[in-house]
């Protein structure tokens, strides 16, 4: 199983080989995770984990990697290959890493469901920032994703802070909101075992809500999911296209599906302009272990995406977390997939 999510996210971090100031805050080498203390901003409690390679661009893309439950952000950097990437392409990578017990991100309460509201993503924010003005990351390339309790709180920044972000891969997640319940990092078992379904404006109301002033571009957004999930059922994966093909404006019918590999299918959702804006993987896979992953996809593996491969316009200067109001929001499509590849930027 661990060499399956490695395997699935190997690739993923490659979406930021396209990468490319204030004076470095303690250095981190290719070879070495650095622990920040004192970043910011933090309700969540979180602790800032940062890997800047010593190849690291001028104005490097940031990648935000978050962990399932029970890991750690230490944990997420040793079982996966961002590290490797991001030392082969320049990028920096924030691991967020969760101290509560059971280590799940909040994605249940009603102040990680609002822009700059509190709890886990006001302390993300927080990490982005630092990095930004201590490490010369790119504002205008900052991506996010995670797996399981990861993917989840990777919907949640993209609704909560769509300004921020220019896109987001969720890994084995559920829709924004769906996990909402009365307290901080609250599990729902109806959402997890796939029994809270609702129709495609109904979701895109739950993103909306974050900041209901909110009308600028929106980030993209691939989905991954493996249809024998036994953890997050596989219906999550669907429900997940509804609400991210929703909030971006374009049809649940995909634009274009293809078979990348036996068990694997990756479908895509384009706009009128012909932009796709959603993409999905699906494969045959047990539970929420990854089988494999390309990042740009190849031929060779499925996706789903849900928001724009392509940004047409520039997007609006960004919104700082001290402002209350929610950022845009993409939208992702549903895979068959535990661990399908998808292309990040196209």
């Amino acid at each position: 199983m661990k060499e399956r999510m490695r395997a699935l996210l190997v690739m993923a971090a490659a979406a930021l080989a396209v990468a490319g100031g204030l004076q470095m805050a303690p250095l981190a080498s290719a070879a070495s995770l650095v622990r920040i203390t004192n970043f910011g901003n933090n309700p969540g409690g979180l602790q800032m984990y940062v890997y800047v390679p010593d190849s690291v661009k001028a104005s490097a893309p940031i990648l935000v990697a978050m962990h399932q439950c029970t890991q750690s952000g230490p944990a997420f950097f040793s079982g996966t290959e961002f590290a490797s990437l991001a030392s082969q392409y320049g990028f920096i990578v924030i691991y967020p890493s969760v101290t509560r017990s059971g280590s799940c991100f909040d994605v249940s309460s009603a102040q990680a469901l609002t822009r700059n509201g509190g709890s886990d993503p006001v302390s993300i924010m927080s990490m982005i920032t630092y990095t930004e003005q201590h490490y010369n990351g790119n504002p205008g390339r900052v991506y996010v994703t995670g797996a399981s309790s990861g993917a989840m709180m990777t919907d949640v920044m993209l609704g909560d802070y769509p300004d921020v972000f220019q896109a987001g891969a969720a890994f084995m997640g559920v829709p924004f909101g769906c996990f909402a319940g009365p307290g901080v990092d609250v599990w729902n078992s109806q959402c997890a075992t796939g029994g809270t379904t609702m129709t495609a404006q109904a979701w895109g109301n739950l993103v909306r809500a974050a900041d209901p002033g909110y009308t600028g571009p929106r980030p993209r957004v691939q989905l991954w999911h493996g249809t024998a999930d036994t953890t997050l059922s596989y219906v999550n994966f669907g429900e997940e296209i509804k609400q991210w093909t929703n909030v971006l404006g374009v049809s649940q019918t995909p634009t274009a599906t293809d078979t990348p590999a036996s068990g694997w299918t990756r479908t895509r959702y384009a706009d009128s302009a012909g932009t796709c804006r959603s993409r999905r993987t699906a494969s045959r896979a047990p539970g929420t272990s990854c089988r494999r992953a390309a990042w740009p996809p190849t031929p060779s593996t499925s996706s789903a995406w849900t928001a724009p491969l392509r940004r047409p316009r520039r997007r609006p200067a960004r919104r700082r977390p001290a402002r209350a109001r929610a950022a845009p929001v993409t939208s992702a499509t549903p895979s068959r997939a535990s661990g399908p590849a998808a292309s990040w930027p196209a």
